[in-house]
């Protein structure tokens, strides 16, 4: 019970030190009870809402498709459930804006993408409809609202019976606009108002559990040999799918990596400051072994240290993870993804790796600081370490830069050499908070750069996008129009030993700049027609370099899985949508036909772009139309969901820098009690002994900067190629700015500690601390 209480009178004693320790541990907590929870709950949560709404595994897209011709293909091995529908775009009109939505019939008996109801009930008559919630939201549409659309010319009335989500629409689009773009179920009764009469344009399939999906497909295409057959996509390749679980799985890698980091700097920063007080402590060490208590005992005192930080630092991480973490992780998803009813819940389990693993450190470095002291005879202990002998420097042996040095300086240069393993552990902490400093910062750096490529690459004023199986001799071009080039994508497969991975190949002229290629020193790079532009992201993923030969398999049924050995040309930095692209020669020189199905638009001026605009909208071809606005909040979309972890990543990084340079400082100060005694006694001011204990701090904070700066762009490596993978790159270059704010953040952490710790200072009794040798 004494020693209980002379650990919590430790503690009263360096209330400050001991804030700082339950801050550093309460950061490492923060983070990984929210990113665990939301890689977790989201995961969990998506699996469970996929499974119970039958999230189609395949659809295949027809001209037209008849009930019989469905039959037909519902007795293909493989097939679970097979349901056919209806699909076409329309559009509403508002007074001052107009909005895309896509349609689809809804089966009488409707298994496979089924609706989540929001508000109201299915549809049970012709002219009921069922509506997209967060676009009625926007659109100020209430259940029992009549809505008019417009498709093919015709003007069609609905009344909206429910609000609801669909599995296959989590992620919309890009942006995940709801204002703009909408979806919307009808009747099966309401297709005859719409064509011509009753027939479906596409079949949704979902295959027995376990069967190839590839395999599957390929029965498909051979069985629709006789149907107007246009295009089939497997589940893995719907942007809402895919979508949805790169972001799980990039919230994985983050509920790994970042945690991980901040809990071995929270280690390093506690074995050094547990090594530093128990050695600080080595006479009461002493003075507790004579009073017959034994080492265990003593042993055990010294771990209740780190363990009482433990347990608070990560209760109160888990308290501010719950209330602030955990509602902006809900905002962020609840903007990004149509995900009804989600909720993101701590779990009580979460508290415990982090006070296992910040506990279980301090009680190692506990162990491995006090084993030499306990050793020792009460009576050595009690004694004060014999001085060590302070050899001549070598900038002594110079008198004439010596003595030129004031006494002030002379002083901080004898204490930091007279104790260099005690100045090279102080050291080590601030290196540790600087290179994590930097880090924070630089991925900060990064995200902005990925936000700012997507405008450098597309230069084009609009990208247009045609429905499936538009002919080219069907696409017309209006007036106004300086430049265009036509695009298409592919969807492939790279090859590489016994591994595959999903990627598009996109097809465009070597002459289109409208598209612009850098290499990974951000110069421009040209497209030819001899080979192939390889994204960065697969080359370091795979280890690509230009000149090698890839093997690309195109997984588009009418291309039956053909497989072609491509030429590297180059290396193309794309952060964004990584892509590989080649031009229509090379495509053809590979027995594939070309076939754009978008047209990149460059106008000739502003005053023309709104008529080539609405010349495209008139289109009944054009599929989607988009410009350079879309663009830009495509850019501000990414930094914007991606930018708040980094930016709380950020304070905590100045949290924990400031706890470990503040925990040090504070250690040094105890340590050296009888020193400062003696220059007060000496006539040495306040201001001067402050003086004396800042420039040091800032000598060791410059030796720790310098130190960190190679480190630090190693590290940054390896989180940034922690957290990459081949659909997304992220810089691997430091920003130099970012860097010098870091440093310049480093220092500044370091003043404020020093003003923070003048008080202690000031508080250092003289004659207690010159008696304390007797």
């Amino acid at each position: 019970m004494r020693l209980f209480i002379k650990l919590l009178r430790d503690i009263k004693h360096s209330v400050g030190q001991f804030t700082a320790f339950v801050l550093v541990i309460a950061v490492g907590a923060f983070f990984y009870t929210g990113l665990v929870t939301l890689s977790g709950n989201l995961s969990g949560y998506t699996k469970v809402y996929f499974e119970e709404h039958h999230l189609s595994d395949l659809n295949v897209y027809y001209d037209q498709i008849s009930k019989d011709d469905i039959t037909d293909l519902s007795k293909i091995k493989g097939i679970n459930r097979i349901e056919g529908r209806y699909t076409f775009d329309a559009t509403q009109v508002f007074k001052d804006d107009k909005t895309s939505l896509k349609m689809h019939s809804l089966p009488a008996i409707n298994e496979i993408n089924t609706p989540a109801i929001i508000e109201g009930s299915m549809p049970s008559q012709k002219d009921d409809l069922l509506l997209d919630s967060h676009y009625a939201k926007e659109r100020h549409i209430q259940v029992g609202d009549k809505i008019t659309i417009t498709t093919n010319e015709k003007n069609l009335e609905f009344i909206v019976s429910g609000l609801i989500e669909n599995v296959e629409y989590t992620k919309k689009n890009g942006i995940q606009d709801h204002k703009g773009y909408g979806v919307a179920y009808m009747t099966e009764e309401a297709i005859p108002e719409i064509v011509d009469g009753f027939y479906y344009n596409e079949i949704m399939i979902e295959a027995e559990k376990g069967y190839d999906i590839e395999q599957l497909a390929g029965s498909i295409e051979a069985q629709s040999k006789l149907l107007p057959y246009l295009d089939q996509v497997s589940k893995e390749r719907t942007f809402n799918y895919s979508q949805v679980t790169q972001t799980i799985h990039n919230n994985k890698l983050m509920s790994r990596v970042i945690p991980f980091v901040l809990f071995i700097i929270e280690a390093v920063i506690l074995f050094l400051t547990m090594s530093r007080m128990i050695d600080s402590q080595r006479n009461q060490v002493g003075i507790m072994k004579a009073l017959g208590i034994k080492n265990r005992s003593i042993m055990l005192h010294y771990m209740g240290y780190p363990v009482l930080v433990g347990i608070i630092g990560s209760i109160l991480g888990t308290v501010i993870s719950a209330i602030v973490f955990i509602p902006l992780i809900t905002a962020s998803i609840a903007r990004s993804y149509s995900l009804p009813d989600i909720t993101f819940s701590l779990s009580l389990f979460s508290v415990v790796p982090p006070i296992l693993f910040s506990s279980a450190f301090g009680i190692v470095a506990c162990y491995l600081s006090g084993r030499s002291i306990l050793k020792e005879r009460a009576a050595m202990a009690m004694r004060p370490k014999p001085p060590k002998k302070m050899r001549q420097l070598l900038i002594e042996r110079i008198p004439g830069i010596w003595n030129h040095i004031s006494y002030s300086y002379k002083l901080i240069i004898r204490n930091i050499f007279l104790n260099k393993q005690k100045a090279l552990a102080s050291s080590f902490g601030v290196v540790v908070s600087t290179i994590l400093l930097i880090t924070a910062f630089g991925t900060q750096s990064a995200l902005l750069k990925v936000a700012n490529q997507v405008e450098d690459v597309y230069t084009y004023d609009l990208k247009v996008d045609y429905a499936l199986g538009t002919s080219s001799d069907l696409i017309s071009l209006p007036t106004g129009i300086k430049s265009s080039y036509g695009l298409s994508n592919f969807p492939v497969e790279l090859i590489t030993n016994d591994e595959k991975e999903n990627a598009t190949l996109v097809v465009t002229e070597k002459e289109n700049n409208l598209i612009q290629f850098f290499d990974g020193k951000g110069n421009r790079i040209r497209l030819e027609d001899g080979g192939v532009l390889v994204p960065k992201s697969y080359a370091d993923q795979y280890h690509i370099s230009t000149g090698d030969m890839i093997q690309l398999k195109f997984t588009a049924p009418e291309l039956k899985d053909k497989s072609v050995g491509m030429k590297v040309l180059n290396i193309s930095t794309q952060y964004s949508n990584p892509s590989f692209y080649i031009t229509p020669t090379y495509l053809k020189s590979l027995d594939i036909n070309y076939s754009p199905t978008s047209l990149l638009v460059e106008a000739d001026s502003s005053s023309d772009l709104a008529s080539i605009r609405s010349f495209f909208e008139q289109d009944p071809y054009v599929d989607a139309i988009a410009d350079k606005s879309d663009l830009k909040k495509s850019a501000q979309y990414i930094l914007k969901q991606n930018s708040f972890v980094f930016i709380m990543f950020i304070i905590c990084a100045v949290i924990l820098s400031f706890g470990a340079i503040y925990t040090i400082s504070s250690i040094n100060i105890y340590e050296r009690s009888r020193e400062l005694a003696t220059l007060k006694v000496l006539g040495y001011q306040k201001n001067k002994i402050n003086r004396l204990i800042f420039f040091e701090n800032i000598i060791l904070t410059t030796f720790a900067v310098i130190v960190a700066l190679p480190i630090s762009g190693y590290v940054y490596t390896i989180v940034v190629k922690a957290l990459s993978s081949t659909h997304q790159q992220i810089p691997d270059q430091l920003n130099i700015l970012m860097t010098l704010a870091s440093i310049l953040l480093a220092f500044l952490l370091t003043i404020l500690s020093n003003l923070l710790l003048r008080g202690k200072v000031n508080k250092i009794n003289m004659t207690e601390s010159l008696k304390s040798i007797e």
